[in-house]
């Protein structure tokens, strides 16, 4: 999955665990900016009596840089705090909620944002924010939007936000990817041989937890500039986003009766830029690392970028059909380019989201290519000739699987390297899953799904 249980230490506190970070133009608000940052995954949508949440013990924040080092330069910080109003019952809700107000509504959460800047100035933008419900049924939450709606909140520098429980967007045949990458539509010709299938998409009924940020260009560009479609080339029109979830360094139980009690700074348990990174990119013995490290220390795990492990399997796994991928020993420059330092101008006509040389785990999104409409978007992204999508940012439509296992098949090396020619089953790879239903207009993720629901299927 692009980051659902990507490594050991984090399997075990999915309420800190980034599971999916997007970025793109807002194509229902020129001149903005969306970022979401999903966390708590693999939500069964019938969790009661303890229906999932936010963790009170978690800084959970988005870094944007934009000065060309990696380093944060704006960072966006979200703290919850939980409220229960009646201690007796056992309930999340003691009837139908019909409003965030509704005193039925029994357990709570809130959450204060706060922006901070990389020479420490901090402004809190708004306080107490209303988390939803989570999606529990038609009679216990009967109008489920009116309830989302009611938790868009605007922020005092011209932001919009929300945080709460969405439906999931990403979409992979997990069960075959780690089994031995035996994708279903291939699988006739997998090294295992069986007959060719449709794919199978797991996460189809799971739902997540979203913080979703819709800020002014000029809230997070070096300068404060508002890029416009002139200004494509212009490297201040580039920032690259990550998402980092940390937790106190000390965590006290006191006893029956008694809160836990969390001392000392915070350290970093979760990042996420680019989809499936420390997924299939990262070595098992490194994937803590790498959550604890930061994107402008990448350059330790260079080597996994220049000669990555997916690459060497293809060929091994499905013999005779990447015979060009097998015998191609250069260091995987196009991969570094995508995914480790943007795409510099020169390379695609028109395009550039190049940050820098330091080669850093950041989604890299230029603000001056407008967004394409929604109907016109191709899932694809960039390889689709979409220049609003992957690699530039991330929607929550794109089709990121598809996307880096064709280019980590060798699909775009002929960009910087033209002696290379694709083997013809690559532009063919696919998970056979498609996109989940999602919105046009923020918070873009779909309604979750409800337990009532989801139990009786």
């Amino acid at each position: 999955m692009s980051s659902h249980r990507e490594a050991p230490e984090i399997s075990k506190d999915p309420v800190a665990d980034s599971s999916d970070l997007y970025a793109f133009v807002s194509p229902d608000k020129p001149g903005y900016a969306t970022i979401i940052a999903n966390y708590v995954p693999l939500q069964d949508p019938m969790g009661g009596p303890n229906f999932f949440e936010f963790g009170d013990d978690v800084l959970y924040e988005i870094h944007i840089s934009n000065s060309g080092d990696a380093k944060a330069d704006v960072t966006y910080g979200f703290r919850f705090h939980t409220v229960v109003f009646n201690k007796k019952t056992f309930l999340y809700n003691t009837g139908q909620i019909t409003s965030i107000f509704d005193p039925h509504f029994n357990r709570r959460q809130y959450y204060s944002v706060t922006r901070t800047t990389r020479n420490g100035a901090s402004k809190l933008l708004a306080t107490n924010v209303e988390v939803p419900p989570c999606n529990i049924g038609p009679r216990s939450t009967p109008n489920y939007e009116h309830l989302a709606a009611q938790c868009v909140r605007g922020l005092s520098n011209g932001a919009t936000v929300f945080a709460g429980q969405r439906a999931d967007a990403f979409h992979v045949d997990l069960g075959s990817v780690f089994d031995l990458l035996d994708l279903r539509p291939f699988q006739n010709l997998h090294l295992i041989s069986t007959a060719a299938a449709n794919g199978v998409n797991p996460l189809a009924g799971k739902n997540v937890h979203s913080i979703a940020l819709r800020v002014p260009f000029s809230d997070i560009t070096r300068n404060h500039q508002n890029p416009g479609a002139a200004d494509v080339a212009n490297p201040n029109s580039v920032v690259g986003i990550w998402t980092t979830a940390s937790r106190q360094r000390t965590h006290v139980y006191e006893g029956p009766g008694a809160s836990a009690q969390n001392f000392g700074a915070w350290e970093q348990v979760s990042r996420l830029g680019n989809p499936l990174i420390n997924e299939v990119v990262i070595p098992m013995s490194q994937k803590d690392d790498w959550n604890h490290s930061a994107p402008s220390n990448d350059s330790d795990y260079a080597a996994s970028f220049l000669h990555p492990e997916v690459a060497g399997l293809l060929p091994v796994l499905y013999p005779g059909v990447f015979k060009n991928l097998a015998a191609y020993t250069k260091p995987r420059a196009d991969l570094v380019a995508i995914l480790g330092t943007g795409i510099p101008s020169g390379i695609i006509p028109g395009f550039q989201n190049y940050t820098g040389k330091v080669v850093a785990d950041m989604l890299r999104l230029n603000l001056a290519i407008p967004a394409t409409a929604p109907a016109k978007a191709s899932p694809a992204g960039l390889a689709g000739g979409d220049p609003a999508g992957f690699p530039n940012g991330r929607r929550v439509t794109d089709d990121v699987v598809t996307i880096e296992l064709r280019a980590i098949a060798g699909l775009l090396i002929p960009l910087v390297d033209k002696s290379f020619t694709p083997d013809a089953a690559t532009s063919l790879i696919d998970d056979g899953t498609t996109a989940t239903p999602t919105q046009n207009t923020f918070p873009y993720l779909n309604t979750p799904h409800d337990g009532f629901s989801a139990g009786a299927a």
